[in-house]
């Protein structure tokens, strides 16, 4: 499978077979991911395998809380943990939604989880001082997380990134000796899709380019 062919058809893989993903499969995974960048190639990424099912069930129970904060907003028509706009749904609310299997059940029955977690010391957050919520130290471990769910999709193979843990870091730390200066950026379920899709959904380019300026013409090589 050529670099387009993998870039067009990694999806977000949630329902897996059982088909066991073998640890030598996984090490030429993350052996290819780790070509990842990272701010002043500090590389602060660490990555934490876990195979253990009472460690999975743990890990999705711990996600139980935030994933029906999710469905609930969801359901009120809200941008599920917006930053920007204020939620208008009740605790009581939240605490009644049952909980959305889409997000939890994948922490359950992947063969295999991947945690990712960033060293917050080799970070440059040059976005630190801004009025608004910090972005650009994800730029040091994301590149890391997609290049393992391109390498898994070449190797047959899917997943998803998830960062519904996120929100019982403080949990998820103690369950896994994640040290202190450690920050969770996110939890990847891994295995082997019961589908694989090869037609995604996504923005034309010129329905995500601007020219020049915000608001600019499209961009668009035949103009």
């Amino acid at each position: 499978m050529d670099c387009y062919e993998v870039m067009r058809t990694t999806f977000s893989a949630r329902e897996f077979t059982g088909e066991a993903l073998s640890d030598d499969a996984l090490y030429e995974i993350l052996d290819h991911a780790r070509f990842a960048p990272s701010g002043g190639n500090r590389q602060g990424g660490r990555v934490i395998v876990v195979r253990n099912q009472i460690t999975k069930n743990e890990i999705a129970r711990l996600a139980e809380p935030a994933s029906k904060r999710y469905a609930a907003q969801l359901s009120a028509g809200e941008g599920p943990w917006n930053s920007v706009i204020p939620s208008g749904v009740s605790d009581e609310t939240i605490e009644r939604t049952p909980v959305p299997a889409l997000l939890t059940e994948p922490l359950r029955r992947a063969d295999l989880l991947l945690i990712f977690v960033v060293d917050l010391r080799v970070v440059a957050a040059t976005d630190q001082s801004l009025d608004r919520v910090g972005i650009v130290g994800g730029a040091s471990i994301y590149p890391l997380v997609w290049n393992t769910l391109l390498a898994a999709r070449s190797a047959g193979f899917g997943g998803t990134l998830t960062t519904i843990s996120v929100a019982s870091e403080p949990q998820v730390k103690a369950l896994l000796d994640i040290p202190t200066p450690f920050a969770i950026a996110a939890v990847v379920p891994l295995g082997k899709p019961v589908k694989q899709l090869t037609r995604l959904r996504r923005l034309a380019v010129e329905d995500f380019t601007f020219t020049e300026r915000f608001g600019g013409s499209p961009f668009d090589p035949a103009e």
